[in-house]
């Protein structure tokens, strides 16, 4: 079983659907979205839980799916369901979550004989205000692990992977010392990682890149960078995990970042599902052929 864009584009569409938007504000909305996040999930019959946390008045929760969680090791596949302000946020991050619950669908469907367990994590409190908090669902979940004693191969994090070009020039190189050749039209997907962690990097690249239907790059960032912790897979590292980002480039290439034009009918859905195929073989296929320390 391969991914399927229309079933993404619905969870797009639920997502960027709900009135009021779903940020921090809007708790009700926030909860909706939550439920059909828990719904889709107990439909692929994975385990599935919530991880609540409070912040002033409010009660927040992240939504945790477990595939052969009988496992000692564990890889956390994530992606935040929260949205910027009252935005329409398909590609941000509308289009992570789709990529979410499709990988845990193929998951589900193909049932991939691992010597590990997966963790799928809906996190809620990703965007401004909480961004850089330790109100971030990703740092609650993070931290958990911590808590647990978990034996945790790595992290891999979903945001924004719907928006492509075929215009030459559509993708400026955000890092040309680094990565000098990467291509100026933006058709293609990034792994972002820090470069301390060559190996973990790189092994997922190799997966990624077997999927002929999309093109994929990687670029290595010190931590120090600004633009190497723009989302969730920083809480990990924080924690001393291993992680990566799987995105479009987000604002680098995206022209409707942050704003009202952040609609679904900007989202290309046949190369958004090959990124999913592309990570699903990352997911499936790690810990046969390298395990990280």
């Amino acid at each position: 079983m391969k991914a399927d864009k229309n079933r993404m584009y619905r969870d797009v569409d639920v997502l960027t659907g709900i009135h009021p938007p779903r940020n921090s504000r809007h708790l009700q909305s926030l909860n909706i979205i939550a439920q059909y996040i828990r719904d889709e999930f107990q439909k692929t019959g994975l385990q599935v839980r919530e991880q609540k946390w409070g912040v002033d008045s409010a009660t927040y929760k992240n939504v945790i799916a477990t595939y052969n969680g009988q496992a000692e090791k564990r890889l956390v596949v994530g992606a935040h369901y929260d949205v910027c302000c009252d935005y329409p946020g398909a590609d941000d991050n509308a289009s992570g979550i789709a990529g979410l619950l499709e990988t845990a669908r193929l998951v589900s469907a193909n049932r991939p004989d691992l010597g590990y367990g997966l963790e799928f994590v809906a996190y809620c409190l990703e965007e401004p205000p909480f961004f850089n908090t330790e109100n971030m669902g990703s740092f609650v979940h993070a931290s958990s692990l911590v808590g647990q004693n978990a034996d945790i191969l790595g992290m891999i994090c979903y945001e924004m992977i719907g928006y492509f070009s075929e215009i030459p020039g559509s993708q400026p190189n955000p890092r040309p010392w680094l990565v000098p050749d990467i291509p100026d039209t933006g058709d293609f997907a990034m792994i972002l990682g820090l470069d301390s962690a060559p190996a973990f990097n790189g092994k997922i690249r190799d997966l990624m890149i077997e999927n002929e239907a999309i093109d994929t790059w990687m670029i290595e960032l010190p931590v120090n960078d600004e633009l190497a912790g723009l989302s969730d897979h920083k809480n990990y590292w924080r924690f001393g995990y291993n992680a990566v980002m799987i995105t479009d480039t987000a604002k680098i290439r995206n022209p409707n970042y942050h704003s009202e034009t952040d609609t679904i009918y900007t989202l290309d859905f046949e190369r958004m599902k090959e990124v999913v195929n592309s990570t699903y073989l990352a997911v499936t296929v790690f810990l046969e052929t390298l395990e990280i320390q």
